[in-house]
């Protein structure tokens, strides 16, 4: 057993061990990970061949954490882990996007990366190691890798940077990113921050790439001991030189003119390139259509690709014919829908989000229980991506991981702009209705009028922009795009969504496709996005400018009071007799819990009617008597000397005989019954017993001697 160790040293003391050799050894590679009680496992495995007719990389990221690994049974009935998580498909994500733009263009074999969290610690993020793991399996196999990359955690902690920080030193941090990197280059970016500025986010980015070049060094340093540094032989594209030649020589020049005719409409300008295709399959031979119907496909994208690039870089035009840094035209309605409690629609060029927001109690809320995160998710955002937003005739399948991971970097940039007291559970749900471009971005600002619309006091509104670029690394010329279209994503070379207020940044998330990007680059592409971003909020705010003053009419109503600890078992009642039965009469919901030592009671109500009823039967339980106050009272029981009467719930005492009436009565029958209202005064208490002391007669008139 041939068993390989590096570590890397994070500084501080603290290290990270990466080894092989001795786990999943049937795998194409494997690796273990280890940070103090921490331990990841990696594990890659590859097909020889690529299957006919694919011209894409078929690659497979799954992370997964184990319940054992913190000694935890898995909260689902079946008691055994199911379906990926949110969590988990987010890690999946930052894996995927970080590897799959490092694999060779012509390698199209089906290959599956596994990462799976084996043993983990509560006050450690193992998320920040997934990548690290995967890229250390790809580097001892012989699969095709143009790697190692790694990929850390910076967060910025009272004013300084920090390389993998615990979970409680980042639920402080004023940015929260995860930065996946090659030693030349930056190639993911995803985070969160607090409205910090562009310098500072491109400070963190280049402090995170210092630490990723260390890291790749030593990965490097482990491939060479694992013999790993040549890879396997493919050949998984068989060419026709003659007909991509033929094809370019015919289709360029005119896929030029198309890009640069400025063809606003996506349809319009899609079948403007079509056409030209169809020209030149007009040229073959049926046969020869049919033998390289592969090949031409692939060979159109090429000169499709190139020609739109080159327009772009030569003749400064975009497929649309906007400025490099121009917006496309922006309109939005606020309140366009009147059931939900909020809700906003939000249209930039030819993308577009209808928004809800949904206003519940604390049961509402999500449970997240996972093997690091556990808690109640007061804040959702959902985002779903039908179909027939980009004219697809396909039946919706559930939600797929694109859609889990733009919904969470709404989230993220609108969670920082939330109040942190509200005792909503709130829901935003996002559909996009159209899409070319940027439809997260649009979620972002249709949530925040939707937020407004239902007024909830956001402290800023929040805008994103997606910013791409086109680059010739022969000549050094580049682009940046401000808001890019769908087909500028895909033909570019960087999708940079920036999210924030006017003072700053509070989200992001690159993908970068090219070798490298510069300092110098990155701050341009962020300052320029700053502008577009400020320009939409401008946009937004001729909509809504600020929350609306108040809840719309049928938003549910909530009112908070505190109570002292020992009244919590008075409000609940025997087996939640008396806060059901309470619920039941007004048509409440009331959540009671002990915060502080002291009960916390929030009452929920679908009108204000319903809510100052049940605050008032509260009141009336915790409420302390008072000598000299008058209460209504029922007549519980009747006794030979007096009757038990009710006169505050749950408080009871003997309005004795002598004190019903005037007259002198040697019994009850027929004066009083069970379950009478009558009026009582509290005359006193006694200090030693605590029982009342209560009176009838003294709130009657006296009567006449005569």
């Amino acid at each position: 057993m041939n068993i390989i160790k590096k570590t890397i040293d994070l500084g501080g003391g603290r290290t990270v061990e990466i080894e092989t050799g001795k786990l999943a050894k049937q795998a194409d590679g494997s690796a273990l990970v280890k940070y103090g009680n921490t331990m990841l496992l990696a594990t890659v495995c590859a097909d020889k061949d690529a299957k006919e007719g694919v011209d894409f990389m078929p690659l497979t990221v799954e992370y997964r954490e184990n319940m054992a690994s913190v000694g935890r049974f898995p909260g689902s009935f079946f008691r055994r882990e199911g379906k990926s998580t949110d969590d988990e498909v987010l890690v999946s994500r930052l894996i995927d996007r970080a590897l799959r733009p490092l694999f060779p263009e012509d390698f199209h074999a089906n290959v599956v990366v596994q990462v799976t969290l084996v043993s983990g610690d509560l006050n450690e993020l193992p998320d920040a190691l997934a990548c690290l793991a995967a890229s250390a399996a790809l580097a001892v196999s012989d699969i095709p890798f143009n790697g190692p990359i790694s990929e850390v955690r910076v967060a910025k902690i009272d004013g300084k940077l920090v390389i993998n920080p615990t979970k409680s030193d980042v639920e402080r941090a004023d940015i929260d990113l995860i930065v996946a990197g090659s030693e030349k280059s930056i190639v993911m970016v995803e985070g969160e921050m607090n409205e910090v500025s562009e310098a500072e986010m491109v400070e963190a980015i280049m402090f995170a790439h210092d630490s990723i070049k260390h890291q790749v060094a030593v990965l490097n340093e482990l491939q060479a001991e694992a013999g790993k540094t040549e890879k396997r032989v493919y050949v998984h594209e068989k060419h026709n030189e003659e007909l991509r030649e033929r094809l370019n020589a015919f289709c360029y020049e005119k896929c030029c003119a198309v890009a640069a005719s400025e063809i606003a409409d996506k349809k319009l300008r899609g079948a403007a390139f079509k056409a030209i295709k169809e020209e030149f399959l007009a040229t073959l031979t049926d046969e020869e259509k049919k033998e390289n119907a592969f090949l031409l496909g692939l060979y159109w994208g090429g000169v499709e690709f190139n020609a739109v690039r080159d327009v772009m870089l030569a003749q400064n035009k975009r497929l649309d014919g906007r400025k490099m840094d121009e917006i496309r035209n922006i309109w939005s309605e606020a309140g366009y829908l009147p059931g939900p409690h909020g809700s906003a629609l939000f249209t930039r060029g030819e993308t577009q989000s209808l928004t809800t927001v949904t206003l519940g109690t604390k049961l509402d809320a999500q449970i997240i229980d996972g093997a690091i995160f556990n808690y109640d998710k007061k804040f959702l955002l959902h985002y779903n991506f039908p179909p027939f937003s980009v004219g697809e005739a396909r039946a919706p399948r559930g939600v797929g991981r694109r859609e889990v991971g733009h919904g969470n970097l709404a989230h993220r940039a609108i969670s920082k702009v939330m109040p942190t007291d509200l005792p909503y559970t709130i829901r935003i749900v996002s559909d996009i209705l159209e899409s070319n471009g940027s439809s997260s971005m649009a979620t972002v600002c249709a949530g925040i009028l939707a937020l407004m619309d239902a007024g909830i006091p956001i402290r800023k509104p929040v805008s994103g922009i997606a910013m791409g670029l086109v680059t010739n690394e022969t000549t050094g010329k580049y682009v940046v795009l401000s808001d890019i279209l769908g087909d500028e994503d895909h033909l570019g070379d960087m999708d940079f969504k920036v999210c924030g207020t006017e003072k700053g940044i509070t989200a992001c998330q690159m993908d970068i496709k090219i070798k490298g990007l510069s300092r110098e680059l990155l701050q341009e592409a962020l300052e320029q996005a700053k502008r577009g971003r400020l320009h939409i909020l401008g946009e937004m705010s001729k909509t809504l400018s600020a929350p609306r003053p108040d809840y719309k009419p049928h938003a549910p109503r909530v009112y908070s009071l505190v109570i002292d600890k020992e009244y919590i078992g008075a409000v609940i009642g025997p087996g939640g007799k008396v806060i059901q039965e309470m619920q039941r009469e007004t048509g409440t919901t009331i959540v009671i819990e002990e915060v502080n030592n002291q009960g916390k009671i929030e009452i929920f109500s679908p009108n204000q009617e319903g809510l100052d009823a049940a605050v008032r039967k509260i009141r009336s339980i915790v409420a302390v008597p008072e000598i000299g106050e008058v209460y209504e009272a029922t007549v519980k029981s009747i006794m030979p000397y007096g009757a038990f009467v009710e006169f505050m719930p749950g408080k009871q005492g003997l309005l004795h005989i002598s004190e019903v009436s005037h007259k002198r009565l040697d019994s009850l029958e027929g004066v009083l019954k069970e379950n009478e209202v009558l009026k009582v005064k509290l005359l006193g208490i006694d200090n030693k017993t605590g029982k009342f002391k209560l009176s009838r007669k003294v709130l009657l008139d006296k009567p006449s001697e005569n």
